[in-house]
């Protein structure tokens, strides 16, 4: 069963997610680090870590890049690479541009409007492609992966963030009380979309985390995958090479 924002019918999930982007971009990323309690920063930084080492100039795409956060941490960090994001919701990426201008990044980050599952950059482009707390939002998971492979170049690596199901006794019934309950509730009165957050918390559900996300990067065509379990399981840092 496919899980949508509004489950409207006739209505594709592509769609429904981008418009759903568009409606809580002003407080997307407040609510992030209020939901997380900051640690979503902290997480992004140790993906971050993972970049492979690269010649000067070298490009790093963020895919689902959202207001890019990612881009911008990354920016940061590495300030010999360039990084250019991709999202479908210009809502998230005109934040975003105002966000990577005032923190004078302009001219090595570029954020661009773009489909995950039909990359609009050439093959064997980047040295590294990232992706963080969007990958479970793809209408077609497979064919977005596939694109992630193509555009990176060979011995280039993936790194994808995601939200996973903890599994550890008690926290893993503590944390899906949390996370189904008490999170949709608070993101409904901020964002003022009464179903934003509660399909965050159906996608999770329906996500193939683990090694079953593990199986999607190798059949993808990536090698030497695998996942980093991340705050007692609340996510997964997964990677692999081309």
């Amino acid at each position: 069963m496919e899980i949508k924002p509004y489950s409207r019918e006739g209505e594709s999930k592509k769609a429904e997610v981008r418009q759903m982007f568009d409606r809580i971009s002003p407080v997307y990323d407040f609510l992030n680090g209020l939901l997380s309690l900051g640690i979503d920063r902290i997480w992004r930084r140790k993906a971050l870590s993972l970049i492979p080492d690269s010649p000067e100039g070298s490009e790093v795409l963020d895919v689902a890049t959202g207001t890019g956060a990612l881009a911008i941490q990354g920016a940061e960090m590495y300030p010999q690479y360039r990084f250019v994001g991709s999202d479908i919701s210009e809502g998230m990426l005109e934040i975003g541009r105002v966000r990577v201008a005032k923190r004078g990044l302009s001219d090595r980050i570029s954020l661009e409007p773009g489909d995950s599952e039909n990359l609009n950059y050439e093959s064997n482009r980047f040295v590294c492609v990232t992706a963080a707390f969007g990958v479970r939002n793809f209408e077609n998971l497979d064919a977005g992966l596939s694109e992630m492979y193509r555009v990176i170049c060979p011995g280039g690596r993936i790194i994808i963030l995601e939200f996973s199901r903890p599994r550890i006794f008690p926290f893993k019934q503590l944390f899906n009380f949390y996370f189904r309950f008490i999170l949709p509730f608070i993101g409904r009165i901020i964002s003022k979309d009464a179903r934003a957050y509660s399909y965050l918390y159906e996608s999770v559900q329906q996500f193939p985390d683990y090694e079953r996300f593990v199986g999607k990067l190798t059949g993808a065509g990536f090698k030497n995958s695998r996942f980093i379990v991340l705050s007692l399981g609340i996510c997964c840092i997964y990677t692999g090479e081309k």
